[in-house]
């Protein structure tokens, strides 16, 4: 690696200077981050992650890390030769369905982040759904098997864990309440637990760089209302639609901005929260596009 000159030193140190506003404004905020099985990424992107989790941590935020892990989930079912059975193109999750996407999920990758966080200094403690009534849900469709929508939220167990200086790193499995597991979609577990929270912000860290006009232009901020008529207008499609929905709905349940970015961008938090120029496409309700 070339040895950093002085100009190099002063950038850095404009930077952090520059970024006082920002820091002020973030001071006590909580801030849900949704990292997406594809945006995971390496070790070093991990690394990289983890390290700005726990600088915003350290600067006064409340970070809580909401994981997905679909690819990894699909890897698994391949190697066990669990064969899944679709309806709609939506995965049907059976018994056999359910115990490796709770093998994957709670096990091997919310320990990985967990780890990631602790090896930067921070203090990070992996969680799901059925911890303490973490997120308690109801059946989604019977057809989809063990799929949950969230309905009860317990903010208070990740209350006490900020008030300890504590990440919660939150795998995507809810409880039913009759006992049932179910696999929740990631992006849906991240949106009901930043209305519970009331978050300052969410964000959708994705493969994508934002949301995009008709032009296929990154739009970087946009208003609820502006969301829905480029939905019926056909401009938002695809794999976009279920992440503008989660964005409606946490913003309905009150969390104050929704940011759908690119997370392989470098240092994506970071850049979304503590500069002018922010990352990726800023949803808010029309009252709140200009604060």
């Amino acid at each position: 690696m070339p040895k950093a000159s002085a100009r190099d030193w002063i950038a850095t140190a404009r930077t952090l200077s520059q970024a006082l506003p920002y820091l002020q404004r973030y001071d006590g905020a909580v801030v849900v981050i949704k990292l997406g099985g594809n945006a995971m990424g390496d070790d070093a992107a991990m690394e990289e992650f983890a390290r700005d989790v726990v600088l915003m941590r350290m600067v006064g935020v409340n970070p809580v890390v909401v994981h997905g892990g679909g690819p990894m989930i699909n890897a698994m079912l391949d190697r066990l030769g669990v064969v899944s059975e679709f309806v709609g193109g939506k995965r049907v999750t059976d018994a056999a369905t359910i115990e490796v996407v709770e093998m994957v999920l709670s096990g091997r990758l919310n320990k990985r982040i967990v780890h990631a966080i602790g090896a930067q200094g921070g203090r990070a403690v992996g969680l799901s759904g059925k911890d303490a009534g973490l997120m308690t849900c109801d059946r989604t469709d019977p057809a989809l098997g063990f799929v949950g929508t969230p309905a009860e939220v317990n903010a208070d167990l990740l209350r006490d864990l900020f008030d300890k200086g504590i990440v919660p790193v939150i795998a995507p499995i809810g409880a039913g309440r009759d006992g049932e597991t179910f696999n929740v979609n990631g992006d849906t577990a991240a949106g009901a637990i930043a209305a519970a929270l009331e978050a300052d912000r969410l964000l959708l860290l994705t493969d994508v760089a934002g949301v995009k006009n008709a032009a296929g232009e990154v739009q970087e901020q946009l208003s609820a209302e502006t969301i829905r008529e480029m939905t019926e207008a056909g401009v938002i499609a695809g794999g976009m639609i279920p992440k503008t929905e989660t964005a409606l709905a946490a913003i309905e349940g009150g969390v104050r901005g929704v940011v759908i970015l690119d997370g392989r961008a470098p240092n994506a938090c970071l850049l979304e929260l503590y500069t002018e120029h922010g990352a990726g496409t800023l949803i808010r309700p029309a009252h709140r596009m200009e604060g």
